[in-house]
């Protein structure tokens, strides 16, 4: 037996329920094709040579974060944020490492990537 009397339409209750569920998602911050590519470049090389293991990426609202971990259980060694809010200031792109010092920041990803490139050129 039905709850729903006669009268009532059953489609309508799908309608009712229809835009709660057609609500888009909040924009976020996302990296493009090239500054994902750059980032996996690097990624690619320091797991090459021993350094990472594994990453995440992580698209916010306010921030894209791709983090670096040198084992899967750990906290990422470094961060490698873009916030689009700073790119009339400091630079929307930031290098951060485990302790949550800012290494670099600024409006090119190649310039701020060059602070991890480079100590691996160091050794």
């Amino acid at each position: 037996m039905s709850l729903i009397s006669e009268d009532t339409d059953p489609s309508g209750n799908r309608a009712a329920a229809r835009p709660a569920a057609a609500i888009p998602q909040p924009n976020r911050v996302t990296f493009n094709r090239l500054e994902l590519n750059r980032i996996l470049n690097l990624y690619g090389r320091m797991v090459a040579d021993g350094e990472w293991r594994d990453y995440a990426i992580d698209f916010l609202k306010d921030r894209a974060v791709f983090s670096v971990f040198r084992r899967a259980s750990e906290m990422p060694i470094y961060r490698i944020e873009k916030d689009p809010r700073l790119a009339r200031k400091q630079g929307m792109y930031s290098v951060i490492s485990a302790t949550g010092l800012i290494l670099r920041r600024g409006h090119e990803l190649e310039r701020v990537l060059f602070v991890i490139d480079r100590k691996l050129s160091l050794v």
